[in-house]
């Protein structure tokens, strides 16, 4: 248990460094992020896909079809949708909504997977969620103030940004669960192989997509400096960074705490993820955070301890009447 929950720890720490990426290049189109973002994925999984081709041998053409869904949906419409909506509500709104993913990622997954992992019942499942719930709308307090007393705020582009961030949950509710079901079916397959699986499978959706999206600008008639933008070299390392860490490294860290967690508290540990990404953010800002801040903070770790306390009852089959 333990174990897990230092995996998901640093896959939080690695995966928070995507919500800063559109506050960095905020003159990017979000499109160019997302894509640029996996097509340096793509890029990294080569050569870890060759030291490692012996056991990607081993995959199934089911298997790499189950790469593509995940790479499609968890990597690139989620971020395409996260960042969209970051540079149009800014962090703190789409973090919020990002950071109820525990709290539906939990419940979702206790309505599925309960025969696998057993059912947390909700009495006992509903102390932590509160918890959390409580800490998300406490940190994101004050922010939400500062939106609605700025005179220049344009309440159009926030309520899209907020639509935005919505889809981006609704992806991520269904990139986690589904990658459990593949690990938890192959405990006998590394997870650093099905991370590079996934980077592999990514590859070819960022080319075409980058493709795409530089030929339509160019078309557009868009004086955007093609291929890298204004500042290129900034936009390559972020690129290259962000892939590294949150794509490979993240996704590699959250495979290994998914084979050792039930998913039902797996899904709780996404909280780590707002909480780097809030952190990421006041350092960005030169400012520590308040005490509404710090007081939400608390009141997430103590819901996520309280979630490691929860043990899942095994469903008991009834016996036939006949």
């Amino acid at each position: 248990m333990w174990i897990g929950t230092a995996f998901a720890l640093a896959a939080g720490l690695m995966w928070g460094l995507v919500f800063v990426g559109p506050l960095m290049l905020p003159e990017y189109p979000a499109a160019l992020q997302s894509f640029g973002r996996y097509l340096a994925f793509g890029l990294i999984a080569l050569p870890l896909g060759w030291l490692d081709r012996e056991r990607l041998r081993g995959l199934s053409r089911a298997d790499w079809r189950e790469a593509l869904r995940l790479a499609l949906v968890g990597n690139v419409i989620y971020y395409l949708f996260l960042s969209a909506a970051i540079q149009r509500a800014g962090g703190p709104l789409p973090t919020m909504i990002i950071g109820t993913l525990p709290v539906v990622i939990a419940i979702t997954s206790n309505l599925r997977d309960a025969r696998r992992d057993g059912k947390l019942p909700w009495l006992q499942l509903l102390p932590s969620l509160l918890l959390i719930g409580a800490g998300i709308g406490c940190v994101n307090q004050v922010e939400l103030a500062a939106l609605q007393a700025d005179p220049d705020a344009d309440f159009g582009r926030y309520a899209l940004g907020a639509l935005l961030a919505v889809g981006a949950v609704v992806c991520w509710t269904w990139y986690p669960l589904r990658n459990a079901d593949w690990l938890r079916a192959h405990p006998d397959r590394s997870p650093s192989t099905w991370a590079t699986a996934q980077g592999l499978a990514t590859l070819p959706l960022a080319v075409i997509g980058y493709a795409l999206t530089w030929a339509v600008m160019g078309l557009s008639g868009s004086d955007f400096d093609l291929p890298f933008g204004p500042r290129p070299l900034f936009f390559i390392g972020l690129m290259v960074t962000i892939g590294l860490l949150a794509s490979w490294l993240g996704t590699l860290c959250w495979n290994e705490a998914s084979q050792r967690l039930p998913t039902t508290v797996a899904g709780q540990l996404i909280v780590f993820e707002t909480l780097a990404a809030l952190s990421y953010a006041f350092i960005l800002r030169g400012h520590p955070p308040g005490p509404v801040t710090l007081l939400g903070v608390g009141l997430l770790v103590i819901g996520v301890l309280s979630a490691l306390r929860s043990r899942p009852e095994p469903l008991v089959a009834q016996a036939h009447p006949d």
